[in-house]
C-alpha cells in the first residue's frame, strides 16, 4: 500500500496514545496494511517477564516496572523493522522518553493516536487489567489524560485522530501518516513541507487555535479539492469564507487581489485570521500576496494541487502578481505556516499539467541532486505518459511512490537554497536556472505557455550558452535535450525575435542595470553566474533553441 521509505529507520512508527486508544488494534491492522511486522512493548515485556503487567506490578511496583519498559522499548527501537505501540504511559517515564527522542532525531516518527475520551474509556473498562487505572477507571483515566496529553503532543511528529473512524479507517490515516514525507524549511520563519496521501488532514494542526476566520482561495478547477478543504476548515471549527479566482495568470492580477481585500474587509478579518491557498502555482502566489499584505502580514498556508505547485511556486515564500510589464514584478517574500502536499490531488491532472511540473523537478536535479535526474532517466516513459485516473486509483505500479520520492527530493533542494537566502540576494538565484528565457517566453506568449514548459526551453538554452561560453561540453547540452524530450518536455521555441527576447531578458529580476547575468552550469550539481556574456554568445544560444536538434 506504499513504499514505506523510512526503513532505515527502525521501527518505521511508534504509536502512543492513552489507555484504550486502539493503539494495538489499529496499529496491527496498518502494519497489515503495509505488509510490516508489529509489535506491542506491554507484550514483549510480558514474554520477558514471564508472567502478565498488573501481576508484575503488584509483586515489583510502577519504578521496576519502569525500568524493565525502558529497556525493552530501548531494544525495539534500535532492532524492531515494523510498526510498534508501547504501552499507554511509557512516554511519562524520563529514560524512555529520551529514547523515544532520540529516535525521533534520527527520523523516527512517533504518532500520537488520538481517541474520543468516552469511546476509550468504554474500551479500557471492557479490556480490564491496566494497573494505572484501578478504582474509579474513568476518573483515573481523566487524571492521566490532564497530565498525558500536553506531554504526548509535545513529543510526537505526528497525531491521527480516530473518533468517527472504523479501526480499519484509522488504520487507513495511520498508514497515511506512515508514508508522509516530510521537508523542513528553516530559515526566520521556518515551517514544513508535508508530502503524502492525506496530507490536507493536517490543515487545522499548521493553522493553529488562533485563527477564528479562514480564507480558503481556489480557483474552479480544483472544486473536489476544495470542497474537502472547506469541510476539513469547518469540523476544525473555523469560519469559511470561500474565494474563487480565475484559473492560471488570469488569477494574478492586482484586480483580483483587490477583489479579495474588499471580501476580507467586509467580512471583518483580523490579523489573528489567516488564508489557504489551494490550487496550482498561481493561485498559491496569489493567496500568499494576500496574507502578506493583508494588516501587513496574517497566517497562510499553501494546498498546492499540481506537480508544479507543489515543488515550486508553493514553497520558499515567494507570493506576487502580474503586471502587464512582466511576470511577478509585485510581490513580496513572505513564508506560510506550512505546505501540504496532498499526493490525491494530482489524481485530477491532465497529462499536459502533470508534465510540465517535470520541468522543476529536472532543473533542481541539474543544480543540484543528480539523483532526481537518475530517477527521471529510469522512469521517463512512466512519467511521460501519466495517467491521472489510474494514478489515483492506485494502478499506476510504483509511480506515487516515484512522484513522492521526486517530490520530496526537489523540495529538499529548494528548502537548501531557501533557508540561506529567503530574498534572492545570493544563492537563491540559482533555482532560476532556465527561467531567464523561460520567463520572456512566457510574457511573449501571453502565458498560454506553461511555466514548466518554458523553464524547460530555457535550460537548453542556458545549457548552449554555458557550452558556447566554455562553461561545459557539448554533451552535457545534448544530455538537456535528450532528458527533457523524454519526459514530453519541450526543448525548442519559435514564438518571438530575438530583439523582443532580449528586451525582457534586460527586465529580469536577476539583471543590474543594464547588464545581463544568467545562471548556467560548469556541471551538474554546479550552477554559476554568468554575468554579461558576449553578445553573439546570447543570440547564437538563442538561434540554436529555435530549432529541435539545436543545430
Amino acid at each position: 500500500m506504499g513504499d514505506v521509505r523510512n526503513l532505515g529507520i527502525r521501527p518505521v512508527a511508534v504509536i502512543i496514545g492513552m489507555p484504550g486508544a486502539g493503539k494495538t488494534r489499529v496499529g496491527k491492522e496498518a502494519a497489515t496494511m503495509l505488509d510490516l511486522p508489529f509489535a506491542d512493548s506491554d507484550i514483549e515485556i510480558e514474554h520477558q517477564v514471564g508472567m502478565r503487567i498488573p501481576q508484575y506490578f503488584e509483586q515489583h511496583g510502577e519504578a521496576a516496572f519502569r525500568d524493565v519498559e525502558h529497556r525493552v522499548i530501548d531494544d525495539l527501537l534500535g532492532a524492531f523493522t515494523g510498526v510498534l505501540a508501547l504501552g499507554g504511559g511509557a512516554p511519562m517515564f524520563e529514560a524512555t522518553h529520551a529514547a523515544l527522542e532520540r529516535y525521533i532525531e534520527q527520523g523516527g516518527k512517533v504518532i500520537y493516536l488520538e481517541a474520543d475520551p468516552d469511546e476509550a474509556m468504554e474500551r479500557a473498562r471492557r479490556a480490564g487489567g491496566r494497573p494505572m487505572l484501578a478504582g474509579d477507571s474513568d476518573e483515573r483515566w481523566r487524571s492521566l489524560f490532564v497530565k498525558r496529553d500536553p506531554v504526548f503532543a509535545a513529543l510526537a511528529t505526528d497525531r491521527v485522530a480516530t473518533h468517527g473512524f472504523t479501526p480499519t479507517g484509522a488504520a487507513r490515516k495511520l498508514v497515511d501518516m506512515i508514508n508522509e514525507h516530510r521537508v523542513h524549511v528553516g530559515g526566520a520563519d521556518p515551517y514544513d513541507v508535508v508530502i503524502g496521501e492525506g496530507a490536507m488532514n493536517h490543515l487545522g494542526e499548521v493553522l493553529g487555535s488562533k485563527p477564528v476566520r479562514v480564507a480558503l482561495i481556489h480557483t474552479t478547477t480544483v472544486q473536489r479539492h476544495s470542497d474537502r478543504a472547506r469541510t476539513l476548515l469547518r469540523q476544525a471549527g473555523y469560519a469559511v469564507s470561500d474565494i474563487v479566482i480565475p484559473d492560471a495568470e488570469r488569477g494574478k492580477t492586482i484586480e483580483v487581489a483587490n477583489g479579495i481585500w474588499q471580501r476580507l474587509g467586509d467580512e471583518g478579518f483580523t490579523r489573528s485570521d489567516a488564508v489557504v491557498g489551494l490550487g496550482g502555482g498561481a493561485a498559491t502566489d496569489l493567496a500568499g500576496f494576500v496574507a502578506a499584505t493583508w494588516m501587513r502580514g496574517i497566517r497562510y498556508v499553501n494546498c498546492p494541487t499540481s506537480l508544479l505547485a507543489m515543488v515550486d511556486a508553493s514553497t520558499g515564500g515567494k507570493t506576487g502578481i502580474n503586471t502587464p510589464q512582466g511576470k511577478n514584478l509585485v510581490g513580496s517574500f513572505y513564508t506560510p505556516a506550512g505546505v501540504l502536499a496532498d499526493l490525491k490531488t494530482l489524481g485530477t491532472l491532465p497529462n499536459d499539467i502533470f508534465v510540465e511540473g517535470l520541468g522543476e523537478v529536472a532543473k533542481s536535479g541539474f543544480i543540484r541532486d543528480q539523483a532526481i535526474l537518475s530517477i527521471l532517466e529510469a522512469h521517463a516513459a512512466e512519467l511521460k505518459s501519466f495517467d491521472g485516473d489510474s494514478f489515483a486509483s492506485g494502478d499506476g505500479g510504483d509511480l506515487e511512490d516515484i512522484v513522492a520520492q521526486l517530490i520530496e527530493r526537489t523540495v529538499s533542494v529548494k528548502a537548501y537554497h531557501v533557508s540561506a537566502d529567503l530574498k534572492e540576494s545570493g544563492l537563491r538565484e540559482f533555482l532560476n536556472y532556465g527561467h531567464t528565457l523561460g520567463h520572456a517566453i512566457e510574457k511573449l506568449e501571453h502565458f498560454r505557455w506553461r511555466h514548466g514548459n518554458a523553464v524547460a526551453v530555457g535550460m537548453v538554452y542556458a545549457a548552449e550558452l554555458a557550452q558556447l561560453t566554455g562553461h561545459i561540453d557539448r554533451e552535457l547540452v545534448d544530455y538537456h535535450r535528450s532528458l527533457l524530450s523524454s519526459l514530453g518536455l519541450p526543448i525548442s521555441w519559435n514564438g518571438g525575435s530575438f530583439e523582443d527576447v532580449l528586451a525582457l531578458m534586460h527586465r529580469d529580476k536577476k539583471a543590474r542595470g543594464n547588464t545581463l547575468r544568467f545562471v548556467v552550469l560548469d556541471g551538474i550539481g554546479h550552477p554559476v553566474h554568468l554575468d554579461d556574456p558576449p553578445a553573439d554568445a546570447v543570440e547564437e544560444a538563442f538561434r540554436r533553441i529555435q530549432r529541435p536538434d539545436g543545430k
